[in-house]
């Protein structure tokens, strides 16, 4: 009696599809990733009892100060005297006017920087003032 050698199952993978997946992919995190527009500098926020977080952040100036008493505005250092220029502009920008001034501010900074801080943004008729922290129980 003669056997007969089973022939073997294909191995290969369809790829027909493949494109189809590879674009469904593309399209999924085109859409799902959300850029950080700004980095700031490294900073220790202080701690809190109670935080209300901000409604949306458009239209949002974040103002960061670290312990070495550095300022930064949109990722660029910026001395303090031209802090309410630039929050002037944002204010007066007519396609997205600036509504909320955030500070992170350092929980070792000097407080006569923030206020100065302050004092600019009166200068600037940026009024509407958010000082992030960090809950107190984490």
């Amino acid at each position: 009696m003669k056997f007969r050698k089973k022939e073997k199952a294909s191995a290969a993978i369809p790829t027909a599809s493949l494109p189809d997946i590879i674009f469904m992919l593309l399209l999924f995190f085109l859409v799902a990733t959300v850029f950080k527009q700004y980095r700031g500098l490294p900073v220790v926020l202080p701690r809190a009892k109670q935080i209300e977080k901000l409604p949306g952040k458009r239209d949002v100036a974040y103002v960061w100060v670290d312990r070495f008493q550095r300022i930064s505005v949109d990722d660029k250092l910026v001395d303090v005297r031209d802090i309410s220029g630039i929050m002037y502009k944002k204010r007066t920008d007519p396609l997205h006017p600036l509504k909320v001034v955030s500070l992170r501010v350092d929980k070792d900074a000097q407080m006569g920087v923030v206020i100065d801080i302050q004092e600019e943004l009166r200068k600037a008729d940026a009024l509407n003032v958010n000082y992030s922290a960090k809950p107190a129980g984490e």
